[in-house]
């Protein structure tokens, strides 16, 4: 494998594109100085993926493109390709040749290529390992890497000797793997953490999910047996009903008959009277008479036969009456029986109440009075240590008393001298006595006002302290009320955090495509995240999106595509997805104006703010529906535009195109698009509530170093004090005395000696005082002990109140859930209880109903009977005037004696007829109310199951069983699963689908965690056979760079030694590596002793010791025999020639001897300034290019 070309365009100097060609052996490129020369290697290493500017010889990236000239433009763009002849495969890929090709743009953006084929730097870096090539490797040699190689601590030489021992490769998989590996813990801690969180929510949640199972199984046991109730009631209805449609009908086809019937008697009678017609002319007023009375004989007559049937109709209907209220009576027992059973219930729940709320109260008191001994221990703690500051304060007067007396006792031993003294000037001084008493009385008068200011002052402090410890207990109080409000906050924050960071409220599938948002560069979120909206449109916005609200916006459809690919292959729910590709151009609003109309806010994507990037998304999910304030105005714009809009009000009532109406309230208050803003809002307060805690817990310290501030004022003072009192002691002790002395001066020595004897007096009188304060100095520290001891005591005594009272708290805590159940199920009862009592005077009603209609009807037959009675003796008055009037008309009546027989007949026919209408027209109406109140009772079954179910009669036909026959069982049945239920309490329906989630990311993590531990002893392992590996090899080679090390610098030098050494072989893979230099001659010594010269000729025999045990495919020096003279120079020419074997060299030279050593030369000149352009010269073909 060798270096075949190089091809350079725009890379720094080299304006226009130029290809370097070279063969095997030794090409030398030379120019003068700035013409370019180096800017070839520095083209290779870059190629090779160098990212540092200052190797480059740059301040920028961006440097190494060509900047252009006086005539030429700056270029756009720099491109270095290398290609190498691959014909061995010693690179590990499967082409002949490999061309490596990196560009970069002003723009920013670069790329590399592989064979024209775009790849990653990494991939580039990893072909080349263990080869030599490469920005750490040995195979460019640059200048000035000479000097460093050996200017360099030992342990920044490990690059070099890494690369030449092979185990570059290995430290990077190393390095790779304690990523990993750190990666794996870091996740293995995670999963940890989740899996303790999971722990405690498994518990609860499966005794919860199994509550709610059996829950489930009663609701559907007793919606089975109330279906059944439903049914059976419904066919006993039913059948009720169709028997009632036979007997109607039966009775309806008999009225027909007899209507046709009377019609048809009615046609007979016009016949009839037709031929009566003729002789009725011939009858006279007698035989008008007789037919008057006979017709209202028959009329009276039908009126009876009407009374009878009415009566006859009454007493059915009295049965009726009977029988229903029987079945009330019956209902009413039922209801009653129903009333004292929860009356009994409501009455132990009440007690039970009353106990729990007395529990309640005791709980409460008893933690009321922990807290009261908590501030009556806290205030003797501070009393007492008051007190201790009293004490010492008294201690500090005492001292100051002591001092005062040897102050005095100094005093009158001076007095007692000045006394000698004055017995001898008694005269002399006589006169300026009086002037002098006055100074002292002055004297004494101006200490006791400055000791009254002294003492105002000490009041005011105290008074300030007092004023200082009250505000102190406050800011205390606030201080406390602020942590809890801040911590109450702060949890709130963090709970909302992990909803939003878990996506609690998404559907499964929605949390897992989330889950990959790391591992999918493309995953945009979800639509709630993306957009924000003000508080004020949150819930339209919210109803307008629907359940596009959880749709995922992706950057393209590949990304859409491999998401839903993963969900088909982990079986998860469907998802939809927004590519921002796809999603383009949405249909824009048709109705502009429609925005003028009263109500209107905007369109709904208006009123959202999102990224520009999601403009297009938002204008497709909202931009077709319009958001008006309150539904009013949304009605009438859905009636002015003929329903073709969609529109949603501030409320959340959507109204669709055709007419429909959605609205109500929503099950919960939570809301996705409302998720974010709480948030922000909760962390406003949050940090709002942390900077008011920080400034009450600054105020609190400021007043308490105020309180100290005036508490060493009063120590100061107090100093200060003392010395004034027996300032003030002093002077009226001076005064006394000058008044004594002037009494004195009038008797003579006998007063002075009674004044040493008062003196004397004095002394022995402040030596009693000294002793007694002396006591009272022991009594206060004993009592200081005391106070500390109480002190030490309400301290501890604090402490076990406060574990009582957080032990308490958590009881009451109990308490109060307990409560809250038991008046839950009093409230459940009580409710029970309005619905009995609704029922029962429901029924009552009904009941007084039928028993006023019952006297009614009672009162009617009552007067009908009279009626007949009545009617029957006007019938039996009319048949006598008739009889009368029969006489008279009695030849009369013999000529239409035929006619008059047959009218007789076919008028009672007429009656019976009429009789029979009456009664059959009763019975129908009386069928028709029998079917009302049936119906009523159908239609109210009806109603029940589907508020109850939403079943129909129909749709709960399929769901009848045969086991079930007995009605009254069921009902029985019933009523156990209701009371089975009721026992159950509350009960979290939801927990079921929680717990199935829980144990199922439970499991995940479960075997996440056992994957990533499996993982990390993997890694360990790896990691470890990488260590014994380098380590090994490391050994092995470097014993042979040493050694040829050795032989290089003995044939550079012509002799002398060159030695490796390792400072630390206990740590092999990352020790230092000392090179040591002996010329020939010389001692051995520092490398830094070193001439130039044998510092470069040193280190090229390092990298020709390299060379020659692990040959690179090419090799590139740029001047690095520049220190050498002429002699060496030959030497490094003639060991050069001896590598080619294996190595191709590109040597950078202004050396006469390394030009003879070479087969081909490149001559870089700029013929344009500031443009490289290249000449050739072929030492072997002896041709001229260029």
């Amino acid at each position: 494998m060798y270096l075949k070309s190089i091809e350079v365009q725009g890379f720094k100097s080299f304006a226009n594109k130029i290809v370097f060609e070279f063969h095997n052996g030794i090409t030398g490129i030379v120019g003068p100085n700035g013409s370019g020369k180096s800017n070839v290697a520095d083209a290779v290493r870059w190629v090779l993926g160098e990212q540092r500017v200052k190797q480059l010889r740059g301040g920028t990236m961006q440097d190494v493109i060509f900047s252009g000239t006086e005539n030429r433009k700056p270029l756009s763009f720099a491109s270095v390709a290398i290609t190498m002849d691959n014909a061995d495969h010693k690179l590990p890929v499967a082409y002949e040749e490999v061309t490596v090709t990196r560009r970069l743009y002003r723009s920013g953006e670069s790329e590399y290529l592989l064979n024209g084929t775009t790849c990653r730097l990494k991939d580039i870096q990893e072909m080349f390992y263990d080869t030599g090539i490469g920005k750490e490797g040995y195979s460019i040699i640059g200048q000035g890497q000479i000097d460093r190689i050996l200017s360099t601590r030992p342990e920044e030489a490990r690059e070099l000797f890494d690369e030449a021992t092979g185990i570059v490769k290995f430290k990077k998989r190393k390095k790779t793997a304690e990523k990993k590996l750190d990666d794996e813990k870091q996740n293995l801690l995670r999963v940890n953490d989740i899996l303790t969180e999971l722990e405690k929510q498994v518990g609860p949640l499966e005794r919860q999910a199994e509550k709610a199972k059996e829950y489930l199984k009663k609701k559907e046991t007793l919606k089975e047996f109330e279906i059944h109730i439903f049914l059976m009631e419904m066919e006993n209805i039913k059948k009720q009903l169709k028997e009632l449609e036979e007997t109607r009908k039966i009775t309806q086809d008999q009225l027909d008959e007899t209507k046709a019937s009377f019609e048809n008697t009615k046609l007979e009678y016009e016949r009839i009277e037709k031929e009566l017609e003729e002789i009725e002319q011939k009858i006279d007023a007698a035989k008008e008479e007789a037919t008057s009375a006979r017709v209202e004989k028959q009329q009276m007559k039908g009126q009876a036969a009407v009374l009878k049937e009415q009566v006859r109709s009454a007493q059915a209907n009295a049965k009726h009456y009977a029988e229903r209220l029987q079945n009330i009576e019956r209902d009413l027992t039922e209801r009653q029986q129903e009333k004292e059973t929860v009356l009994e219930e409501k009455q132990e729940q009440d007690l039970a109440l009353a106990q729990a709320e007395k529990v309640q109260t005791d709980a409460e008191q008893k933690v009321s009075d922990i807290q009261q001994r908590i501030a009556d221990s806290q205030t003797n703690m501070e009393n007492s240590k008051n007190e201790i500051i009293s004490l010492l304060n008294q201690r500090s007067s005492i001292k100051g008393k002591l001092q005062r007396y040897d102050a005095m006792t100094e005093q009158i031993n001076i007095r007692m001298s000045e006394l000698n003294q004055k017995l001898i000037q008694i005269r002399s001084d006589e006169m300026g006595q009086e002037e002098l008493l006055e100074q002292r009385k002055k004297e004494l008068q101006e200490v006791s006002e400055e000791l009254k200011a002294k003492l105002s002052e000490r009041a005011e402090i105290e008074q300030k302290i007092q004023e200082l410890q009250q505000q102190i207990t406050l800011g205390r109080k606030r201080l406390e009320a602020g942590q809890s409000a801040y911590h109450r906050e702060a949890s709130r924050l963090e709970s909302l955090q992990n909803l939003a960071e878990r996506y609690d409220g998404y559907g499964n599938s929605i949390r897992r495509v989330m889950e990959r948002k790391g591992q999918e560069a493309g995953i945009c979120g979800v639509v709630a995240d993306l957009i924000q909206t003000d508080k004020r449109y949150e819930t339209a916005i919210e109803t307008a999106l629907g359940g596009s609200i959880q749709n995922v916006v992706t950057e393209d459809e590949e990304t859409a595509k491999r998401l839903i690919q993963y969900l088909t292959q982990k079986r998860y729910s469907r998802v939809t997805f927004l590519p921002l590709t796809a999603v383009r151009n949405p249909q824009e609003f048709r109705q502009p104006q429609v925005l003028k109309e009263p109500g209107v806010l905007g369109l709904a994507h208006t009123l959202v703010q999102a990224d520009a990037r999601y403009a297009d998304i938002c204008a497709q999910l909202l931009g077709r529906t319009v958001v008006v304030d309150h539904i009013d105005h949304a009605v009438a714009l859905q009636r002015k535009y003929k329903y073709t809009l969609r529109i949603v009000t501030l409320e959340g009532e959507s109204l669709n195109p055709g007419g429909s109406l959605t609205g109500g309230a929503f099950k919960n208050s939570s809301s996705l698009v409302s998720r974010k803003r709480e948030i922000d809002e909760l962390r406003e307060r949050v940090d709002r509530l942390k900077k008011e805690l920080e400034a009450t817990q600054t105020t609190l310290v400021e007043l308490q170093n105020e309180r100290s501030r005036c508490y060493s004022i009063l120590d100061e003072g107090a100093a200060v004090l003392q010395e004034i009192k027996v300032r003030e002691n002093t002077a009226r002790m001076n005064v006394e005395q000058l008044k004594v002395q002037r009494k004195a001066a009038g008797t003579g020595r006998e007063a002075l000696e009674k004044e040493s004897a008062e003196l004397k007096k004095q002394t022995a009188e402040i030596e009693e005082f000294r002793k007694a304060n002396q006591t009272e100095l022991k009594d206060s520290e004993a009592m200081e002990k005391a106070h500390t001891f109480a002190v030490e005591t309400y301290q501890q005594r604090l402490e076990e109140d406060k574990a009582l009272e957080a032990d308490a708290a958590r009881e009451l805590e109990d308490i109060h859930l307990d409560t809250a159940s038991i008046r839950q199920k009093a409230e459940f009862s009580s409710a029970n209880l309005r619905r009995i009592d609704g029922e029962i005077h429901k029924l009552s009603e009904e009941k007084e109903q039928i028993l006023q209609e019952q006297v009614q009807a009672e009162s009617d037959t009552h007067s009908r009977q009279e009626g007949i009675e009545t009617l029957n003796a006007q019938m039996e008055a009319a048949a006598r005037r008739m009889e009368e009037l029969e006489q008279k008309t009695q030849e009369l009546q013999n000529q239409k004696e035929a006619q008059s027989s047959s009218h007789k007949a076919f008028f009672g026919r007429r009656e019976e007829l009429s009789g029979r209408m009456n009664e059959l027209d009763k019975e129908l109406f009386r069928l028709d109310s029998q079917k009302e109140k049936l119906d009523e009772n159908s239609e109210s079954l009806m109603n029940h199951m589907w508020s109850e179910y939403e079943l129909t009669y129909n749709a709960a036909i399929p769901l009848r069983k045969e086991e079930y026959t007995s009605l009254p069982a069921l009902k029985k049945d019933c009523g156990t699963v209701k009371e089975e239920i009721r026992a159950l309490g509350n009960v979290n329906v939801n927990a079921i689908e929680d717990y199935k989630e829980i144990s199922e990311r439970y499991t995940f993590m479960n075997g996440q965690r056992n994957d990533l531990q499996e993982a990390e002893e993997a890694l360990k392992q790896v990691i470890k056979e990488l260590d014994t590996g380098m380590k090994k090899q490391f050994m092995e080679q470097f014993v042979l760079i040493q050694r040829e090390f050795d032989k290089a610098f003995k044939e550079l030098f012509g002799g002398g030694k060159g030695t490796l050494e390792l400072i630390d072989e206990e740590d092999i893979l990352e020790t230092g590596i000392r090179i040591i230099s002996q010329p020939p001659g010389k001692k051995l010594q520092n490398m830094m002793q070193l001439s130039g010269g044998e510092k470069a000729l040193t280190a090229i025999s390092l990298l020709f010791a390299i060379q020659n045990l692990k040959p690179s495919p090419f090799c590139l020096l740029d001047e690095i025999e520049a220190a050498l003279d002429d002699s060496n120079v030959v030497r490094f020419a003639k060991y050069l020639h001896k590598l080619t074997s294996d190595t191709q060299f590109i040597v950078i030279t202004h050396r006469r001897g390394t030009m003879n050593a070479a087969d081909r030369l490149y001559g870089i000149t700029m013929q344009e300034k500031g443009v490289s352009t290249l000449v050739s010269v072929n030492l072997i073909e002896n041709d001229l290019d260029k």
